[in-house]
């Protein structure tokens, strides 16, 4: 029996989104268990390097797609090709990272394997009981986590947020045999139903918290916009980025690309301020994975503290600046 976990490396030009790599690491203890070889599946143009690194990062094999009509994502033809592919090999799992494209072609290729889709994950890992990938995800508007298997179908497919977990280090001595099967694959251009007429860059507010080796989050608890600053100091003495909650995205303190939890952004940093957040699921699902977690709250029963490493109980306007006036001496 195939027992291989496979891992879509998403490619925007020829360079790999970090996601991928981070479930190549996310998988690597599942694959121990299961005794299962982890494979890359790279689809794109130029993505011959992003192969090679996905070995580097873990992966024990890759198979490619490299050819023009990978170029742009197209959900017709990706999702044609990979499922040629899956049919082909039969792995056992698949996981894509949950991003605009993975999250519009994972249930169709589902779909046409007919298997079942766990969409937009935070945890994963292996249900004792069955021996199944165990996928972990919010449900009830965040309130609960539910773990979820696919006992009967194979393979077991989900989404998982990128973020969550953190890519291993990059091994250049590891070695891995590079399969391509662009010649075996040929996709009828009548069958991609849509074209990329024009690529239209945004000028937003550049934010990249799952990349932030620190974060300084801020929720309802700073009080109004004008709090803001104390955030920001602190970032800046510290190195971090900061990051809100819903309640402050949402009341126009900040701008929605940098909240945190599940309708947001999920990160994993080696540290995390949570100034002024209560701790609801919907916030924690989002941040659980950070490595040192330092809350700030008025109230000493707040959720945010029963997940926190460290917990400061006071007024943020004091403790904030103090906090912030202490990293500077210690930088000088």
């Amino acid at each position: 029996m195939n027992t291989d976990i496979w891992i879509y490396i998403e490619t925007e030009n020829g360079k790999a989104l970090n996601v991928g790599y981070e479930l190549i690491n996310a998988a690597r203890p599942i694959a121990a268990e299961k005794n299962s070889k982890i494979v890359a599946l790279v689809v794109g143009k130029n993505i011959l390097k992003a192969a090679q690194d996905a070995i580097g990062y873990g992966a024990d094999s890759a198979l490619i797609l490299d050819a023009d009509e990978y170029a742009s994502y197209s959900t017709d033809a990706y999702t044609e090709a990979i499922t040629y592919l899956i049919n082909k090999y039969n792995p056992e799992t698949m996981m894509f990272g949950a991003t605009t494209n993975g999250r519009d072609m994972a249930p169709r290729i589902a779909c046409r394997v007919s298997t079942g889709l766990t969409a937009d994950c935070t945890d994963i890992g292996i249900d004792e009981a069955s021996g199944c990938v165990r996928w972990t995800r919010p449900t009830f508007g965040g309130n609960l986590m539910a773990d979820i298997i696919c006992p009967e179908r194979r393979p077991q497919m989900g989404t998982v947020r990128p973020g969550v977990f953190r890519k291993a280090e990059f091994d250049s001595s590891r070695k891995g045999n590079i399969v391509d099967e662009t010649a075996n694959i040929h996709i009828d251009p009548e069958h991609i139903r849509t074209k990329l007429l024009e690529h239209v860059d945004v000028v937003a507010e550049a934010v990249n918290l799952e990349d932030a080796d620190v974060i300084v989050a801020g929720g309802r608890g700073i009080g109004s916009v004008d709090n803001i600053h104390l955030l920001e100091e602190l970032a800046e003495v510290s190195g971090g980025t900061v990051a809100c909650s819903r309640p402050v995205a949402e009341a126009g303190w900040m701008n929605h690309n940098r909240q945190v939890g599940q309708s947001g952004k999920t990160v994993s940093p080696s540290v995390y301020f949570a100034i002024g957040i209560s701790g609801a699921v919907q916030h924690t699902a989002g941040m659980q994975g950070s490595g040192t977690i330092i809350a700030i709250n008025s109230d000493p029963e707040a959720p945010i503290f029963d997940i926190a490493d460290y917990g400061i109980v006071g007024d943020l306007n004091a403790i904030v600046p103090a906090l912030t006036k202490k990293l500077k001496e210690r930088k000088m």
